[in-house]
C-alpha cells in the first residue's frame, strides 16, 4: 500500500473511532432536564453505546474447575496441579530496589487482592500469559505497569513494551501510572503513540515503553516503521470490553498483534468479560492464565452507601447543595442521566459559587484531558458527568460519590455493572469512600432495592436535613 493510501487509511479509522468514543461520552445542553418520567429508551439517549462496552456477565468458558485461593481470587491454568504461589508484601516479589521504591512513594503498602495472585504469575519466568478480570480501583493497572517496567532491559535502546488503550486518555493516565512507578529508574524511557505525536520514516523509537491507540500504532508499525514488532517482549491490551465495543478497534489490535513474536508475552485486562469479549482474548492472547475477582469482592466493602428520598428534580439539587453547605468533601464525582441534567446542574451549581467540572463530548478528547487534569490537581472539586467517568478513571482524592439518577439498562431495568463503576471513583486502593444515591420516586427506589439485593450491601437512609447525620460523613 502506498504510503498515501495507508495514511488515509489510519486518518479514516482515527475520524471513525474518534467518532465512536464521542458516542460513548457526553455532550451538553443548556436546557433543565424533564422530569424523569419518559420512556427508558429516550431517557438513555447516550448510555446505549456506554452499555455496549459495560454489560457483564462473566460465562463458564472456563473448560477446567477453577480455583479459588484464599485471596478469594477465581483462577483458571493449563495445568491445575500446578501449585499456586500469592504474595503479602512487596518484598516477596522480584523486583529492583528502585521499582520497589517507586511502588511505596505511590502509597502502596501492600499488595491488592488481585495483585497478590496476579504479580507472581506475571513477573515469573519464562512469562505467563494472562487474561485478568477485575474492576477498577482494584490495583489491576499497577498490576501491569509493575510488569512492564520489571520486563524492560534498559541496556537497549528500542521499544520492548507496548500497552495498547482504546482512548487517547486513558492511554496517557496508564502511562502517568508507570512514569510515577519508574521515577526512581530514570533510564527505562517512556512513550506515547497517540494522536498528535509525530514521528518521521526512518527514525527509530528509542523509548522502552510505548503506550498507545490502535490507529496510532499502526500508524508507527506499518507507515512509518519506527519500531521493530519482533523485539517486543511483552504486549498488554486494556480495557478489552471497551475494544470490543468500539468498532475497528478490535480488527486493529488483532492486526498488531499478528507483528508480534510468537514468545512475547499476551496480558489482556477487562473489567467485564462477555463470550465476545472472551472470543476475542482467547484470538489474541495464546495459552493464557485466567484471573477474576469473585464478586463478592467487586462490591468494594470499604464504601458506605447511603440513600437520599428527593420529591423532584429541585430536591435532589438541594439535597446536593446541603451536602455541600455541611459535608467536609474532598473532590466529588456527581453521575446524571442525560446531558441535559449534566448542564442544568452544572449551571445551578456554579451559580451558587462551587467550582465545577464538567465534561461534554461536544469538546475535543484533548480538552476532556485537561478537564479531568485540573479535577485531579483539586483546581475544580466538583466533577458533573454521565457515565463518561463510570470506569478507568483514577481520582485517588475522590471521597463522595453521588448518584444524581440511578444508572439504568436502556430496557429499564438496574444497570449492576454502571452502579459499580461509578461508585468504584471513590474509595479506591483500600481508602474509605462515600457513595449517595438520591432517589425521587417509586421507580428509583426499586431499582436502588435491586442493586441493594444483587450486591448484598445495606443502602443506609440518610436525612440531608439533619446535620448531624450528614457531619457524620465527614
Amino acid at each position: 500500500m502506498a504510503d498515501e493510501d495507508w495514511a488515509a487509511e489510519v486518518d479514516e479509522q482515527e475520524r471513525q473511532i474518534s467518532g465512536q468514543v464521542n458516542q460513548l461520552k457526553i455532550s451538553n445542553t443548556a436546557a433543565a432536564p424533564t422530569e424523569e418520567k419518559s420512556d427508558p429508551k429516550k431517557e438513555n439517549d447516550e448510555n446505549t453505546a456506554a452499555v455496549m462496552a459495560e454489560t457483564s456477565f462473566l460465562p463458564k468458558v472456563l473448560r477446567n474447575k477453577p480455583v479459588r485461593t484464599k485471596n478469594e481470587v477465581e483462577v483458571q491454568r493449563n495445568d491445575p496441579s500446578s501449585p499456586l504461589h500469592s504474595v503479602k508484601s512487596f518484598e516477596e516479589l522480584p523486583l529492583s530496589e528502585q521499582l520497589r521504591r517507586g511502588v511505596y512513594d505511590m502509597g502502596f503498602n501492600k499488595p491488592s487482592k488481585i495483585q497478590e495472585t496476579a504479580l507472581p504469575m506475571l513477573l515469573a519466568d519464562p512469562p505467563n500469559n494472562m487474561i485478568a478480570q477485575s474492576q477498577s480501583g482494584t490495583g489491576k493497572t499497577a498490576a501491569f505497569v509493575l510488569s512492564m517496567l520489571s520486563r524492560v532491559d534498559a541496556t537497549k535502546s528500542f521499544t520492548q513494551v507496548i500497552c495498547l488503550s482504546p482512548t487517547y486518555e486513558l492511554a496517557l493516565q496508564t502511562g502517568q501510572v508507570a512514569e510515577k512507578m519508574g521515577k526512581f529508574c530514570p533510564e527505562i524511557k517512556i512513550g506515547y503513540a497517540v494522536r498528535g505525536e509525530k514521528v518521521s520514516r526512518g527514525h527509530k523509537v528509542t523509548d522502552h515503553i510505548i503506550f498507545a491507540t490502535p490507529g496510532t500504532l499502526l500508524d508507527w508499525l506499518f507507515r512509518f516503521k519506527v519500531m521493530d514488532p519482533k523485539k517486543i517482549k511483552m504486549f498488554v491490551l486494556d480495557e478489552a470490553d471497551v475494544m470490543i465495543a468500539l468498532q475497528g478497534h478490535q480488527d486493529q489490535s488483532i492486526r498488531i498483534h499478528k507483528q508480534l513474536p510468537k514468545d512475547c508475552q499476551m496480558l489482556l485486562f477487562s473489567a467485564t468479560y462477555d463470550d465476545e469479549v472472551m472470543k476475542f482474548a482467547n484470538t489474541v492472547v495464546p495459552d493464557p492464565i485466567v484471573i477474576r475477582l469473585r464478586r463478592e469482592e467487586e462490591s468494594l466493602d470499604n464504601i458506605k452507601q447511603y440513600y437520599v428520598v428527593c420529591r423532584d428534580n429541585e430536591d435532589k439539587y438541594q439535597a446536593l447543595s446541603n451536602m455541600y453547605g455541611v459535608v467536609s468533601i474532598g473532590q466529588c464525582i456527581v453521575f446524571c442521566h442525560t446531558r441535559k441534567a449534566v448542564s442544568w446542574l452544572a449551571q445551578k451549581m456554579t451559580a451558587e459559587g462551587h467550582s465545577v467540572a464538567l465534561l461534554s463530548g461536544e469538546i475535543t478528547v484533548e480538552q476532556r484531558l485537561a478537564v479531568l487534569n485540573r479535577f485531579r490537581e483539586g483546581t475544580e472539586r466538583l466533577l458533573i458527568t454521565t457515565n463518561v467517568c463510570a470506569r478507568g478513571i483514577d481520582v485517588e482524592q475522590v471521597t463522595v460519590v453521588v448518584n444524581y439518577d440511578m444508572p439504568i439498562e436502556p430496557s429499564g431495568k438496574p444497570d449492576f455493572e454502571t452502579y459499580l463503576h461509578r461508585i468504584g471513583r471513590t474509595g479506591r486502593f483500600g481508602k474509605n469512600g462515600i457513595a449517595v444515591n438520591f432517589i425521587d420516586g417509586p421507580r428509583s427506589m426499586n431499582i436502588m432495592k435491586k442493586i441493594e439485593e444483587h450486591f448484598g450491601k445495606k443502602i443506609s437512609l440518610l436525612e440531608t436535613n439533619d446535620v448531624d447525620e450528614l457531619e457524620k460523613l465527614s
